[in-house]
């Protein structure tokens, strides 16, 4: 998909804007970009619904590993959790993408939008 190529200054402006405070709320959150990131990419770019959950995956991948550096190097980070978390997101991550692979885009949509209305239920509450 060439779309890429053909944004205009004020699509580039709005994506660089976004990206922004995706990084800022993954950073300062600890996660959540991705709910913000695909929305955005289905919206703005008009990628099909897997294709935005596996960009906002890649996207978040560096985000994530650069404020764990962070957080590690200003000593806010705890070994045993990092260590049995981070495990469990590997093998989920590796669970995750195969699923997005075989799932019907509608699926994937279900799914995303039923975490993402339990997770603000759960914020209310």
């Amino acid at each position: 998909m060439a779309k890429e190529d053909k944004l205009t200054g004020k699509e580039q402006f709005i994506l660089i804007l976004c990206g922004v405070i995706i990084g800022f709320i993954n950073g300062f959150f600890g996660g959540g970009g991705g709910m913000i990131c695909v929305p955005l990419l289905e919206n703005v770019l008009h990628l099909n619904n897997k294709y935005s959950h596996a960009t906002a995956i890649a996207v978040i991948f560096p985000i994530s590993f650069v404020s764990a550096i962070i957080y590690i190097f200003s000593g806010t980070l705890q070994t045993i959790p990092f260590v049995t978390v981070g495990s469990g997101v590997v093998l989920g991550g590796i669970i995750g993408s195969y699923f997005l692979k075989i799932l019907p885009s509608n699926v994937v949509r279900i799914i995303f939008a039923i975490i993402m209305l339990l997770g603000g239920i759960r914020l209310l509450f």
